[in-house]
């Protein structure tokens, strides 16, 4: 991520003017005892305490049947009903992990860092508490099947740990033993998601959730140092899910078909950003990968563009819910604003709503402090 020097300085300058919106997040985490998935359980999980466990947010009890089995889905619409203790306690930690470390840098103040190593240890690491590295009960169908691969998709919301626990041992704020733990624990996943049916399942959906999987899968390898997965998630970056997702107008078809189309499209390019921005190099800078007929990533921003600097115009269908909610000042502006210098995105960020108080909105915006990987990239 240490490559795009020339915009990074404006863009973090930018972030840094949500100081006190992180600084008072982190001072709530700050007296706020660590959440674990230890820490409730569902009678639905065929797993243990330590496996994660969710259910499928669109699948609801089936109307025809006594007990509700096997339950249906109902595509764009979550069950309120459902089981998400431990998504909600793993999306937790990576909030306080993701605030205490910026508030830490932002202010210099020990306590922030050393209150985000304790939610790291105690999440990760301790054998009372700790989340064993595997997804195999990730997004249920209650009467079907006891996990998917397309529960792997509820760990996006690790991807700012990895850069979190970086930034806080090359500063000195993490010892050695805990950092060795937390690479331990990511290359066991990384290794999980790479080789388990699940993760192979997840690896090949034609849509947005294998973008996710190897923005996982890509940060995961930058933090454990495992080139070849990198170079994997490279490879298919510009063989196969920018060429089988992307229309020549640059939008995404497969999103656009889905109950969700808004929401849904500003998703899958924001973590096509963030693979961008993670995976680039000087000698290969996928932000201006070309494929022969003319796709790009900057073709998918310059298609959406119009539609988040006025929703309204938005062609396609109304997003069967939470329509309104969107676009939010998301990283994918900033990231685009440095891997282009176009600022229009740096103005669409500034003056956009960076913290949605609707839940669902915030399920899909993968990166939660933008700051830490300017940080990071920055050097």
């Amino acid at each position: 991520m240490k490559f795009f020097t020339p915009n990074i300085q404006e863009a973090l300058a930018c972030e840094e003017q949500e100081r006190n919106a992180i600084i008072e997040r982190a001072d709530a985490f700050l007296n706020m005892e660590p959440t674990h998935i230890t820490d409730s359980s569902s009678p639905h999980s065929a797993g243990g305490p330590h496996d994660y466990f969710s259910q499928a947010d669109y699948s609801w009890p089936n109307p025809d049947t006594p007990d509700g089995l096997p339950y249906v889905n109902r595509d764009g619409e979550s069950f309120p009903g459902a089981f998400f203790d431990h998504r909600i306690a793993l999306r937790t930690m990576r909030s306080s992990v993701a605030n205490l470390t910026a508030a830490y840098f932002l202010t210099k103040e020990e306590a922030y860092a050393k209150a985000a190593v304790r939610w790291l240890r105690e999440f990760f690491l301790d054998d009372a508490t700790k989340m064993n590295p595997s997804l195999l009960y990730g997004q249920a169908i209650l009467g079907e099947c006891t996990g998917r691969g397309i529960g792997i998709i509820d760990t996006l919301h690790l991807i700012d740990v990895p850069v979190a626990a970086d930034l806080l041992f090359e500063h000195g704020q993490m010892d050695a033993v805990t950092h060795k733990g937390l690479r331990d624990w990511f290359s066991d996943y990384l290794e999980w998601i790479s080789t388990h049916q699940y993760g192979i399942n997840e690896m090949n959906v034609p849509n947005n959730h294998s973008v996710c999987w190897a923005v996982q899968a890509g940060v995961y390898a930058r933090f454990t140092g495992n080139e070849a997965i990198r170079s994997l998630c490279v490879k298919r970056f510009k063989e196969i899910m920018l060429p089988n997702q992307m229309a020549v107008d640059g939008s995404f078809p497969l999103e656009i078909a889905r109950t969700k189309p808004y929401g849904y499209s500003i998703f899958v390019l924001d973590n096509f950003a963030t693979l961008a921005f993670l995976l680039s190099t000087p000698q290969d800078n996928l932000w201006e990968f070309i494929l022969d007929d003319g796709r790009s990533l900057k073709k998918g921003f310059d298609y959406l563009y119009p539609f988040l600097e006025d929703p309204s115009s938005w062609p396609h269908k109304t997003d069967i819910a939470y329509h309104h909610d969107w676009p939010m000042g998301m990283s994918f502006m900033l990231f685009a604003y440095i891997a282009y210098g176009d600022k229009k995105w740096l103005e669409l960020y500034s003056r956009l709503e960076k913290y949605s108080p609707i839940d669902e909105v915030r399920r899909n915006t993968a990166i939660r402090v933008p700051y830490l990987w300017l940080r990071s990239a920055k050097g």
